[in-house]
């Protein structure tokens, strides 16, 4: 927007320019003019081609989107959580944190119905429509990025509208090169991108983003963010880093040891002051080992 209000401003100045010149000038100025109104017009496709492509809507959503109500769920001695309580507006946007192993995966199983709670109930709305493949089954190594994609078509059908596989493909910072690499030799940032391009092709109303930011480049995590804050749908995301979550989350649900989990409406930052305010500020503790002769 900034970019287009400065051409705006130079369109101005240009049209000032070319109603003082004399006629010998004038058909160059006009041909200027015509130049800057194509940059503009390039712009607004731009914008609009970037929100539809990279983040399609999928079935809308109904009132219900996923409610869970004092939920327990442990592995063997081993309590991930022991009163879950929260619900998922629509429009909304959860930020999932915590430690490795709190129970972060556990909760997108239950979402996509894998799991089941041994207490309480998780409810998913009949119009939920939930993608997440954190195994990456579906890259075969021996095919390439453009391949797995594309899945031998051309365009893809997304947001009511036909695509090119391969301009989807660059907007997650995948160039022409890059299309015809093997899935098997890709680097951990590269299979992240493509992961998310994967997930996000789906079309689901309710996206489930586990570590989105992993290693991705600034486009194709500006496009992210703006993705999903023009996205009709809900998300959960789960994630270690804070700027994201500041940027996009509406709501944060927190992993916060022995079973407890804490449900927040408001930023990262809000979360972080209000945990402060319930439970004071928590110095990182050093974790002590025994020497082998103790």
């Amino acid at each position: 927007e900034k970019v287009a209000s400065k051409r705006r401003k130079t369109l101005e100045r240009e049209l000032e320019w070319v109603r003082m010149a004399p006629k010998a000038r004038q058909a160059k100025g006009k041909a200027r003019l015509n130049a800057y109104d194509r940059l503009l017009n390039e712009d607004q496709k731009d914008k609009e081609q970037r929100v539809e492509i990279f983040i399609p809507n999928g079935p809308r959503l109904g009132s219900k989107v996923i409610e869970a109500c004092h939920v327990a769920k442990a592995f063997g001695d081993k309590v991930l959580f022991n009163d879950l309580n929260f619900m998922l507006p629509p429009g909304g946007i959860i930020g999932v944190i915590g430690p490795n192993g709190a129970g972060k995966t556990t909760l997108f199983r239950l979402i996509m119905g894998l799991e089941v709670p041994d207490a309480g109930t998780f409810e998913v709305g009949e119009t939920v429509q939930a993608y997440v493949d954190q195994q990456h089954k579906d890259i075969d190594p021996e095919k390439t990025v453009y391949e797995v994609v594309s899945q031998g078509n051309e365009t893809m059908r997304l947001g009511g509208r036909d695509v090119n596989a391969r301009a989807y493909l660059s907007r997650f910072n995948f160039s022409g090169a890059d299309q015809e690499k093997k899935c098997g030799v890709l680097s951990g940032g590269e299979r992240n991108r493509l992961h998310l391009a994967m997930a996000l092709k789906q079309e689901g109303n309710v996206l489930l983003l586990d570590e989105p930011t992993n290693d991705i480049d600034v486009n194709p995590l500006r496009a992210l963010e703006e993705g999903l804050d023009e996205f009709a749908g809900c998300a959960v995301v789960i994630s270690h880093d804070r700027w994201f979550l500041d940027r996009v989350c509406t709501h944060i649900l927190a992993f916060e040891g022995d079973g407890n989990v804490f449900y927040f409406e408001g930023s990262y930052s809000d979360y972080e002051a209000n945990k402060v305010k319930r439970l004071g500020l928590e110095e990182p503790k050093r974790i002590r080992y025994r020497g082998l002769g103790d």
